[in-house]
């Protein structure tokens, strides 16, 4: 750190914040024009990419925004993510080599993890000589031309030397953020596959907002967003930690409520 650094965060710290009330606060964001049309946008692009069709159609009619794909095109996404998260493996990759074989054909990186996810439902379901067999014949090659291949299959094997439902290291496989992760990289892949975007808008503006939040922290004391599922505004300090103490960026819902606090 520079001389001149460490003088400004000295200075800084020994600076009165300002306070602004919530008076003040609410009189400054009436003064800021939102486009309605620019708001709807933002969330109709959520609801696509992230797949809901129904919420999407819904929000079409109440908003009049125009959805910029046809919407029949995220239920064949839905169909793959809902067979990812039952655990029907086998049903998500007939699924998508039927909509485009070369999503799987040029990405050997999310087939090794579908094939990996389907070992793990076989074991789940205590059916160990096919996980066995499985993993020798399917995975194991893989495993041996790539490295990283090699440590997810060693790891996932090691669930064989614990209890299912009883605590272990390797326990985060057989939870529903595994199922919800690979489907959340599928989903990106038949995206791209389709020329769409991959990533929806709306969490790296929530993002953006928390980080502009934690910047003003230094300067001033003012009404903030605790929680980004709500969108209330409180004269409280903001601890560190992930955005909002609810279901965050990541749904619907939250969607819903940014909406409304804009």
């Amino acid at each position: 750190m520079s001389n001149s650094q460490a003088t400004n965060q000295a200075a800084n710290a020994g600076a009165v914040k300002k306070t602004i009330t919530r008076e003040e606060w609410n009189a400054r964001l009436s003064e800021v024009q939102v486009d309605r049309e620019d708001l709807n946008k933002l969330i109709m692009n959520y609801l696509i990419i992230e797949g809901y069709k129904d919420a999407a159609e819904k929000f079409s009619q109440e908003s009049g925004a125009t959805p910029p794909v046809n919407l029949e095109s995220i239920q064949d996404r839905m169909i793959v993510r809902t067979a990812i998260q039952r655990g029907n493996i086998e049903e998500a990759i007939e699924r998508v080599n039927d909509l485009n074989p070369e999503i799987l054909d040029t990405n050997p990186k999310l087939f090794f993890h579908l094939q990996q996810q389907r070992l793990i439902e076989y074991i789940r379901e205590g059916r160990i000589m096919e996980a066995l067999e499985f993993a020798q014949e399917e995975l194991a090659p893989r495993g041996e031309e790539n490295p990283e291949f090699l440590s997810e299959l060693e790891r996932t094997m090691s669930l064989l030397a614990f209890e299912l439902n009883g605590p272990s290291p390797v326990s985060d496989l057989l939870t529903p953020a595994q199922r919800q992760k690979l489907a959340s990289e599928l989903n990106s892949a038949l995206l791209i596959s389709q020329s769409q975007e991959k990533d929806p808008k709306l969490p790296s503006l929530l993002k953006m907002c928390w980080w502009a939040q934690q910047q003003l922290d230094e300067r001033c004391i003012y009404p903030k967003i605790k929680d980004f599922t709500r969108a209330e505004l409180v004269m409280e300090p903001m601890g560190t930690g992930p955005i909002g103490g609810g279901t965050g960026a990541g749904s619907a819902s939250s969607t819903g409520a940014v909406a409304g606090g804009a």
